[in-house]
This record gives structure tokens, C-alpha cells and sequence, in this order.
């Protein structure tokens, strides 16, 4: 699990940088200041999250017995997706029914932390 959640920390944090790269410098003139600030949003919990991942994969290394803290890591990844992802999309298209689906990709954030705080209280 130690590298599986090290390559998609990795894999993650790069392409925050990236997307946060493009919507500074490639949506920076083609979006209102609303959704550039949704957009900025999206970057700044992929990269929160993305290390987060790093926290599990140190966390599965030290622990391996705990199988919570696999399940917390890929919890956080499919937070990224929904929660950042949706952010993404909804920026850059306008379709604000997109909106609905960010609040399960948070939500699969404080699980996945949470799901972290149980498997420390059980070793």
C-alpha cells in the first residue's frame, strides 16, 4: 500500500500544480472572479488531500495490519474526484447542477480523516 499511495500522492499533487498553474494563468481572463475562486478552491483541497494521501501511505506502511487506513486513503482519492473534480467541471462549463455532487466529495473527506483518527485509536 506504501507505494501505491505514495505514487497517487504524487500522481495528485502534481496535477494540482498543474491545474492551479492553468487557472491562474489560462482561466485567469476567461472566467468571472466567482468561479475562478471555485476553481482555486478545487486546486487548494486536491493539494491539501494529495498530501493527505502521503499521510496514508506512511501511515499503511507503519501500520500494515490496519486495513482502515487503506480504506481512508481511497476514500480521500475519491474526495478529490468529487469534491475538486466537481469544482473543476463546474467552473469551467457553468452548469451549476454540478454543485451537488462537492458536498459528497467533502464529506468522503472527513470520513476518510476520520477514518484515519479510528485505526490510531485501535493500534
Amino acid at each position: 500500500m506504501f507505494k501505491l499511495f505514495i505514487l497517487l500522492g504524487a500522481l495528485n499533487a502534481g496535477l494540482s500544480v498543474i491545474l492551479g498553474a492553468f487557472g491562474a494563468h489560462g482561466l485567469e481572463s476567461k472566467l468571472s472572479e466567482k468561479m475562478l475562486d471555485v476553481f482555486k478552491t478545487g486546486v487548494q483541497y486536491h493539494i491539501f488531500h494529495s498530501l493527505g494521501l502521503f499521510v496514508v501511505a506512511f501511515l499503511a506502511d507503519k501500520f500494515p495490519a490496519s486495513g482502515m487506513i487503506a480504506w481512508a486513503g481511497w476514500v480521500m482519492l475519491i474526495g478529490i474526484i468529487l469534491f475538486s473534480g466537481s469544482l473543476y467541471v463546474l467552473s469551467i462549463s457553468g452548469i451549476s447542477k454540478l454543485g451537488i455532487i462537492t458536498p459528497f466529495g467533502g464529506l468522503a473527506f472527513i470520513i476518510s480523516w476520520l477514518l484515519i483518527v479510528i485505526a490510531m485509536l485501535k493500534v
